[in-house]
């Protein structure tokens, strides 16, 4: 189907005056990171920054320029849109603030837990670079970029990234209280000392067992799917609507998954390559791509995989609980991965509500017992 000249403008334009205003506050909250370092940026990170720390200044002072540029786009084929006016007005802001020379300011301020907004920019910054031009690409279903509920599954993608130090810290809380004896085990010494890449193997291997049971387990207890119902209650799938988790789902989660990491002792740069292998992954297999695998889908876990997890069509129902492996689902008779895609997705007998204050209230004030599939 041809494409009009006027319908292109406006496309271009739309696009234009999103990424402006998304760059835009990005860079704003890049700023608050540069001048009040102790209290926005994640302190494990800190020396990784300042030891690259020209790097960081040319990426933000890059986002500053492509907010005018984007916003000025946007202003020129679509006058008067407000998303490019917030852009340009982001983009002011950010040199106001000190632009990419911003430096810290000398005030007294205590290190302790901080806000992590480092994270949450950086991996917005990434994760949007890559998936929207890549659902855009090969979609599996036509779909905007501002469909409808992504505000929500913005602010979910907000609390778990910027958040992400004091999440840290509570869900290591139970595993250290728990298993505090097993901190010098001469075991541990052992497992440490292997080679980071098969300490990446094994943490895979550990963790995605474990949390496939805790995943099946918010499925079939009935108090608990009503915590991870949250997280199926989008009716469209794409990069973002993965973020939207309850917070109880996030802490128990990611509690038992850092158990079997603290009780056998991995070395941290295995931990850390894990992590940024896995948030990636995480991401992937929620994106809005028709791609799939035929030879690799039932070694890891694909897109198509996935997409059969969230679905609401009855031959898909309770399948696919596994993060990474399909191994665990075909051990425990769980998997389920025909030819097709399937054609819903959300929750079953309810919907939980749209927004993101209604979404944390949602299972304290649901009634009832059963879970949406009886």
């Amino acid at each position: 189907m041809a494409v009009s000249a006027a319908s292109l403008r406006s496309l271009i334009g739309r696009r234009a005056a999103f990424f402006s205003a998304m760059i835009g506050m990005l860079c704003v909250l890049a700023e608050l990171c540069f001048l009040l370092p102790d209290l926005f940026v994640t302190p494990e990170a800190l020396p990784h920054y300042v030891a690259n720390l020209g790097v960081f200044r040319a990426i933000l002072q890059g986002s500053i320029l492509s907010t005018f540029a984007l916003g000025l786009v946007g202003i020129v084929l679509m006058p008067g849109s407000r998303r490019a006016l917030f852009g340009l007005m982001f983009g002011g802001l950010a040199i106001v603030m000190g632009g990419w020379d911003a430096q810290p300011l000398d005030i007294d301020t205590p290190r302790g837990l901080a806000a992590g907004l480092d994270y949450f920019i950086l991996e917005l910054l990434i994760l949007g670079l890559v998936f929207v031009p890549m659902e855009a690409l090969a979609p599996l279903r036509p779909a905007r970029i501002l469909r409808a509920g992504w505000q929500t599954d913005l602010k979910h993608f907000f609390v778990s990234h910027a958040g992400v130090q004091l999440l840290s810290f509570a869900t290591m809380i139970p595993a250290q209280m728990a298993f505090a004896w097993a901190v010098k085990l001469d075991f541990q010494q052992a497992v440490a000392s292997q080679p980071v890449w098969l300490q990446f193997l094994e943490i895979l291997l550990v963790v995605d067992l474990t949390t496939y049971w805790v995943h099946r387990a918010f499925h079939q207890v009935p108090w608990l799917w009503s915590f991870h119902a949250i997280h199926h209650s989008s009716r469209h799938l794409d990069w973002l609507a993965g973020s939207r988790m309850h917070i109880v789902d996030v802490l128990v989660t990611r509690s038992a998954a850092f158990l079997p990491v603290f009780v056998l002792g991995f070395d941290a740069q295995a931990l850390y390559a894990y992590l940024v292998f896995v948030s990636f992954h995480a991401v992937f297999i929620h994106a809005n791509v028709r791609w799939r695998f035929p030879y690799l889908r039932w070694v890891i876990a694909t897109p198509q995989y996935h997409h059969w997890h969230h679905t609401s069509d009855e031959e898909g129902l309770d399948k696919n609980f596994a993060g990474f492996l399909p191994l665990w689902d075909l051990l425990f008779r769980t998997a389920h991965q025909p030819d097709h895609w399937p054609q819903r997705y959300g929750t079953v007998n309810f919907q939980p509500p749209e927004t993101y204050l209604g979404q944390l209230a949602y299972p304290f004030r649901r009634k009832g017992r059963a879970t949406p599939y009886g």
